[in-house]
């Protein structure tokens, strides 16, 4: 076991060792990333075969998305926790091993009950991989390299969401829906087989006892809110179901706060948000992905509904937003480590904002050539967002609490994917009822999925297809307006002791060292 001093007496030691795996570090956590990022895309491809072969109704193979979605945003901030206490290598591994086997075991489970129950399972193990990945990066790197090392761990997962679709659209296509899941056998062993040879151990320098009152308290919380803000989406923001769901979020997180401030090892340190920009970078990650997966969903099925395309066409349609966030990130990190995070924040989400209202010229027959500045211009800016949002979020939080700090920065990916995709799908539903006449013949299935069946008249599907260009364009200005409010908080952001990572520029805390098992 070797002691390793803070940051700043690390630098003037000749041999920095809990850096020397740095890269090695990144190789695999990059693997493990691009297994859960591919998962995340490929199921979109992969379910209407799995509800042609397991015989699902739409209502099962919503909760397939879902129910690993609410495992996942449930188990981040513990998933975080573990790592921190018992090691961040041990909980990234189990994670990255139990999301291979559920894979497997969505694969040849053979039953719809039994593919939830299983991708339930996927989210748990998601849940102990990705909070410990940018903790990992945070342990192996030195301040000048950090927001490098975040660029490269962000632009891995955006490029497994870009060829997510393409990917699974040929395995289904070429082979089979199983295929899918499958997939994620041999990058998972390959990820098992990296970490074991050049992945060092860190963890908290003193074991704290574990938070199980918090733990369920969060956990319910969170639960509450997540499924609330999905069953939105087909229920409608008036059902009490819903109301319920939601005002027992809020009444948990106020017992869950009141509890953790009298806890003297809390599940989360309360204290990390008495940092502006750990609180501030949180706040602009989710607008972010607010405004991005609103987008993603909608322009997907403009793509299939309005233009006819399939998922693998869409899917590359989608190529200049993904592919510019995946290979701009890396350098996103060096603009972030120049001039610290609050510029790049101000100036991709304002990019964002320009972007967004640029597609407001979306039409049913707009070439695809007209459509790309836009999609580009939301790339780059959420690539310069979500490093610099993660470095603000992890530099500012002690090293200590790295692991809860990641924990915190997928809670907000996930919660503004949930809440992008419910509220703008809210938007764009009003809108399109607010532009069909009454008893219109498909009211129902325009709103939801934006078409008009087979063999509708030409007239009909016209109305449909304007109907849902209008609620788009709504929903393209609120995801506007979010990143708008983004970029004004940008300002008032500052990355961690100037990139060390110590926090103590905002809140007075001292730096302890970290603990590294090699």
């Amino acid at each position: 076991m070797v002691e390793v001093p803070p940051a700043s007496e690390a630098a003037a030691s000749p041999v920095p060792i809990r850096r020397s795996n740095g890269w090695g570090t990144l190789a695999t956590v990059a693997l493990g990333v691009i297994m859960v990022g591919l998962d995340g895309t490929v199921v979109s491809v992969a379910n209407p075969s799995i509800g042609k072969d397991l015989h699902a109704s739409l209502a099962d193979l919503q909760w397939i998305t879902n129910a690993y979605l609410l495992a996942l945003a449930v188990g981040l901030i513990p998933g975080g926790k573990l790592g921190d206490r018992y090691g961040r290598r041990l909980i990234f591994m189990i994670g990255v091993v139990g999301f291979a086997l559920s894979s497997l075991g969505v694969a040849v489970i053979g039953s719809v009950a039994g593919v939830i129950a299983m991708r339930t399972v996927q989210g748990l193990f998601g849940a102990l991989l990705l909070p410990n990945t940018v903790a990992l990066l945070r342990a192996a790197f030195p301040a000048d390299q950090l927001n490098r090392a975040v660029g490269i761990w962000s632009s891995s997962s955006a490029a497994a969401i870009a060829g997510g679709p393409v990917i699974g659209g040929l395995l289904v296509e070429k082979v089979d829906w199983q295929s899918v899941f499958l997939l994620n056998l041999p990058v998972g062993l390959a990820t098992v087989v990296c970490g074991v040879l050049v992945m060092p151990e860190s963890r908290e320098s003193t074991r704290q006892r574990f938070d199980l009152p918090g733990l369920v308290l969060l956990a319910s919380a969170v639960f509450c809110l997540v499924y609330g803000l999905i069953r939105s989406e087909s229920s409608g923001w008036s059902s009490p179901t819903n109301l319920g769901l939601l005002a027992g979020s809020a009444a948990l997180g106020g017992v869950f706060v009141a509890v953790e401030r009298r806890r003297e090892a809390p599940l989360l340190p309360l204290h990390l948000f008495a940092s502006r920009s750990v609180s501030l970078g949180v706040v602009t990650l989710m607008l972010n992905f607010f405004a991005l997966f609103g987008v993603l969903f909608f322009i997907s099925l403009y793509f299939q509904n309005v233009q006819h395309l399939d998922a693998v066409q869409g899917g590359v349609r989608l190529l200049p937003l993904i592919g510019v966030f995946s290979l701009t990130s890396p350098y996103a990190g060096r603009v972030t480590t120049r001039f610290g995070a609050g510029p790049p924040i101000t100036v991709g989400l304002a990019l964002g904002t320009a972007s967004l209202l640029s597609l407001l010229t979306i039409s049913e027959h707009s070439p695809f050539w007209s459509l790309c500045p836009g999609l580009v211009g939301i790339g780059l800016g959420v690539s310069l967002v979500v490093v610099a949002s993660t470095e603000a979020i992890i530099a500012n939080a002690p090293v200590d609490e790295a692991g809860v700090a990641g924990g915190l920065q997928g809670i907000a990916v996930q919660l503004g994917g949930v809440l992008g995709s419910s509220i703008l799908g809210s938007i764009l539903a009003a809108g399109v009822e607010s532009r069909l006449p009454r008893r219109f013949p498909v009211a129902s299935q325009v709103v939801e999925q934006g078409i008009a069946p087979a063999g509708s008249s030409a007239s009909v599907t016209a109305t449909a297809h304007a109907a849902f260009l209008f609620g788009l364009r709504l929903s393209l200005v609120a995801a506007a307006v979010a990143t708008l409010a983004g970029a004004a908080c940008g300002p008032w952001i500052r990355s961690g002791g100037a990139g060390t990572g110590t926090g103590e520029e905002e809140s007075g805390g001292r730096e302890r060292p970290i603990v590294v098992h090699i």
